[in-house]
């Protein structure tokens, strides 16, 4: 099969197999090159939606970096012989292969983390894979428009809008760079509650009562899940509209989770982290336009970084640092620091309000942005060729 990139908006319908490899392959020979202390190091890491994005970068880092015992748990679609498997099935399979050529340990499972039986099949397959091993962090990434209630098994789905009022606001096309205005209507008030369902902190909360269940967690064991703030340019959309709800009741968790894990030695955190291209981002109004406007800046400034530039530092400097004390961390963690400086935000600022279709390519990094966007499905790479028939996996 030849695979070209074929897309509909901000989605991507087909991945191609060897890119994403190669695009794992180069995370994990950075997170390689910048390992932690081995005595301060997480040994055995659960990721819960593993393989794309911050949740991909935090698996890579604790495998690569870390050198720890990982299992990650994602829902990813295989190849249909028709349909290509989605990014994240090619990214388990990048993950799983490399650790085993490097000696390391790493374990792929796919399916509804949402579920019970996905709980229970985890706590089995970990009990086999790294037996009398306790896992000490536990990373939530998981990314969904949709969350079957195991309890009342309702699904929910969850909406990105603002709340109160509609919202207007520049956008743009990232294919084409044609800005527009759009004009998003709020939400009602059972699509906040479904949205809190499926992106707020409760399967969280699921998880690790699951894990402390079966015993499974170690008494110092770090939890972190990852979150974003932004720029009041985006909070109509983003902070203050359905899913900074959710984040909040995420991070309401994450306190829950902390009194009950501290009795013990273990802590429970919320990262916020840097805006990036990611399939999630992508999805959101406004959003585009501002993160081609930030990578300009930042790229410009030196100060830019990618989701796994972020991992290492939250790992590093943060949750495994000789200088910290993760008992006293602040909750959340801010590892969008660089992004939401003054200096950086004034420029963006500034950029955001001449931003129209006849300068968009000039004044942002539009071409970076499509080229990130493409890269996340294994596409663009100058080391490979996309004129070659694949063999899927």
């Amino acid at each position: 099969m030849i695979i070209k990139p074929k897309y509909k908006g901000f989605i991507c319908l087909t991945a191609h197999p060897e890119g994403c490899y190669k695009n794992v392959e180069d995370f994990a020979k950075l997170a390689t090159s910048k390992p932690l202390d081995e005595d301060n190091a997480p040994k055995n890491v659960l990721v819960l939606g593993g393989s794309t994005g911050y949740g991909l970068a935090s698996r890579i880092t604790a495998t690569f970096a870390a050198k720890a015992n990982t299992m990650s748990v994602a829902f990813e679609r295989p190849s249909t012989g028709k349909r290509t498997a989605t990014t994240g099935y090619y990214n388990d399979a990048a993950v799983t292969k490399l650790a085993k050529l490097h000696g390391l340990n790493d374990v792929s499972l796919n399916g509804d983390a949402f579920s019970d039986e996905m709980k229970a099949e985890v706590i089995k397959a970990w009990n086999k894979a790294y037996p009398g091993e306790k896992i000490d962090l536990v990373v939530y990434s998981l990314a969904s428009p949709k969350r079957k209630d195991p309890k009342d098994g309702e699904l929910y789905s969850s909406v990105i809008k603002p709340v109160g009022e509609a919202y207007t606001n520049k956008t743009v096309d990232f294919h084409s760079g044609v800005v527009t205005d759009v004009t998003i209507e709020p939400a009602a008030g059972e699509e906040v509650d479904a949205t809190i369902k499926v992106m707020g902190g409760e399967d969280w909360k699921l998880w690790i009562d699951a894990l402390l269940g079966a015993d499974l967690l170690s008494d110092d064991v770090i939890t972190v899940a990852y979150s974003y703030i932004g720029p009041e340019i985006t909070h109509a959309i983003y902070k203050d509209g359905t899913i900074g709800l959710a984040k909040n009741h995420l991070l309401a968790t994450s306190e829950l989770l902390n009194d009950e894990l501290s009795k013990k030695g273990g802590r429970a955190f919320v990262s916020v982290n840097k805006a990036l291209v990611t399939q999630s981002s992508a999805a959101i109004p406004v959003v585009p336009l501002y993160i081609s406007l930030l990578y300009k800046v930042m790229k410009e400034d030196g100060s830019h970084e990618d989701t796994l530039d972020q991992m290492l530092r939250l790992f590093h400097d943060k949750l495994y640092s000789d200088i910290n004390d993760v008992r006293d961390l602040n909750n959340p963690i801010r590892i969008d620091d660089l992004e939401m400086e003054d200096e950086i935000q004034a420029k963006v600022d500034a950029l955001w309000k001449t931003a129209n279709s006849d300068n968009i390519e000039e004044i942002s990094d539009l071409v970076g942005y499509r080229k990130e966007f493409f890269s996340l499905f294994g596409f663009g790479r100058d080391d490979v060729d996309y004129e070659l028939d694949v063999e899927e996996f």
